[in-house]
């Protein structure tokens, strides 16, 4: 039987490799979608313990056990998210798959979580800030030759690029060969023992001031639980001020040191 001829009018039917389809979603996007289905999942797990333990008439802990309605209902949520939290039923790993086309693995997002929620802690706390501040044309233009090294470090300790630009502003105005009195130096005026703490080896060079700066940054935003303004007062008064006044220190150059990054900070989210 002599062969037919066909007709092809679509050459991706017949092709001997596919084609790489573009990623969809970003790092920050995949975090958010593995956190939310391992929720649903959690949750689902919940409802059916729940549905389960009604089988049992006097509940988990009998009919006359002291709060054994609140025990009963902690020790569902616990199960289920201990359940959800390991290999769990499943469910979470089928909806990311179905979402983003790729296997859950959690502990991948861990840190890219943990970035986003101080990311969005500090952006919460910083909405009630002063108002916006401009700063001068001259120092906006020399920070612009940074950008590559304020987005790196943005990516890579989860600090909002804006803040870190803000810091910039206040500390040398963008000036790389900035000395202050106190021996502070660089683009974010790190003192010689926070550079050498945050694994600086030359504090001139811009790319490691201000990823070392950016660290210190995260460090105390951490430290503080994403409140950005005790972050400010420990970057400038440093932690230990912080911590023996409980809060803001008392010092004129501390609050206006709070108020001229976040006035900053401002004036570029208007941008």
């Amino acid at each position: 039987m002599s062969g037919l001829p066909l007709k092809i009018s679509n050459d991706l039917k017949h092709i001997s490799q596919t084609p790489e389809i573009p990623q969809r979603y970003s790092d920050e996007q995949k975090a958010k979608i593995a956190k939310a289905s391992k929720d649903f999942e959690s949750l689902l797990t919940s409802m059916m313990l729940k549905e389960m333990n009604k089988t049992k008439e006097d509940g988990m802990f009998g009919e006359d056990s002291y709060g054994g309605d609140y025990f009963e209902s902690l020790f569902q949520s616990e199960i289920a998210n201990k359940i959800s939290g390991g290999s769990g039923l499943g469910i979470a790993s089928e909806l990311f798959r179905k979402i983003t086309g790729e296997n859950l693995d959690l502990s991948s997002f861990e840190q890219t979580l943990e970035s986003l929620r101080i990311k969005q802690k500090a952006l919460k706390t910083s909405n009630s800030a002063a108002a916006p501040i401009s700063p001068s044309q001259q120092s906006i233009e020399r920070i612009e030759k940074f950008d590559a090294h304020i987005n790196e470090a943005a990516k890579t300790y989860g600090v909002d690029k804006g803040l870190i630009k803000s810091v910039i502003m206040a500390e040398s105005a963008g000036n790389a060969n900035a000395y202050s009195p106190a021996k502070a130096k660089g683009l974010m005026q790190l003192i010689d023992s926070t550079a050498t703490s945050m694994g600086v080896q030359n504090v001139w060079d811009p790319r490691q001031n201000i990823m070392g700066g950016t660290k210190y940054l995260a460090d105390l935003l951490r430290q503080y639980d994403g409140d950005v303004k005790l972050a400010l007062a420990g970057y400038n008064a440093g932690p230990a001020n912080v911590e023996k006044y409980k809060g803001v220190p008392p010092f004129d150059e501390t609050k206006s040191y709070i108020s001229r990054v976040l006035g900053y900070l401002n004036h570029l989210k208007e941008l």
